[in-house]
C-alpha cells in the first residue's frame, strides 16, 4: 500500500511538472508566428517563437509528416525556397561552434532536440531553446538583419556529426522574421 502511494504522488509530481510550460513567462512583445510549409510550398503547420527569461518558447504544431524521429534545427536566414530548402544556409551558429549536444566542440545556437513525429502523422512540440533570442541587436538573436528559419529535416539528428548531425533532406522549413 506504502509504494502505490508513494508512487501515486511521483507520478502527479511529474506530470505536474510537465505543465509547467503554460506558466512560462513569455514576453508578448516578443513573438513570432511561423507558418511551416513542406517541400511543396503546403502549408502542414505553424510554429510559435515568444521570448521568456529561459530562452526562447517554441510551441509547434505540423501534420502530413512521416510518421518516425526527425531533426529540428534552427538555420541562419529565414529563406524557405522549395523545393530543398537550402536557401535557409547553414544552421544557426553566431558563436562559430561545431555541431551536436554529443560534440566536444559544439553545439550550435540552432541544434534542437530531436522530435518525434506520431503514427497519424502529427507533431506537437513545445520546448525552450536557451541558446537564442528574439531580442533583435543580440549576437544570438533569430531576428537578426536576414532573419531565421525553423527546419524539421527527414531523419533523426545523432546529436554529433558536423555539420548536421546526419538528419538528411529539409522536408519542412518556416521563415522566422518581423
Amino acid at each position: 500500500m506504502y509504494k502505490h502511494i508513494v508512487g501515486t504522488i511521483v507520478l502527479t509530481s511529474v506530470l505536474l511538472a510537465g505543465c509547467s510550460f503554460s506558466s512560462v513567462d513569455a514576453n508578448l512583445s516578443e513573438k513570432v508566428d511561423v507558418s511551416l510549409i513542406n517541400t511543396e510550398g503546403k502549408q502542414v503547420g505553424t510554429a510559435t517563437l515568444s521570448e521568456t527569461s529561459k530562452g526562447t518558447h517554441i510551441l509547434l504544431k505540423a501534420e502530413g509528416l512521416t510518421p518516425g524521429v526527425k531533426a529540428i534545427h534552427f538555420h541562419e536566414t529565414a529563406s524557405c525556397e522549395k523545393p530543398t530548402f537550402e536557401s535557409a544556409g547553414s544552421h544557426f551558429n553566431p558563436t562559430e561552434k561545431e555541431h551536436g549536444f554529443q560534440n566536444p566542440k559544439g553545439y550550435h545556437a540552432g541544434d534542437l532536440p530531436n522530435i518525434e513525429v506520431d503514427k497519424d502523422g502529427t507533431i506537437e512540440l513545445e520546448t525552450i531553446s536557451p541558446a537564442v533570442v528574439l531580442t533583435q541587436g543580440k549576437s544570438n538573436s533569430l531576428l537578426d538583419a536576414d532573419g531565421s528559419a525553423i527546419v524539421i529535416h527527414e531523419s533523426a539528428d545523432d546529436y554529433k556529426t558536423d555539420p548536421a548531425g546526419n538528419s538528411g533532406k529539409r522536408i519542412v522549413c518556416g521563415e522566422i522574421k518581423k
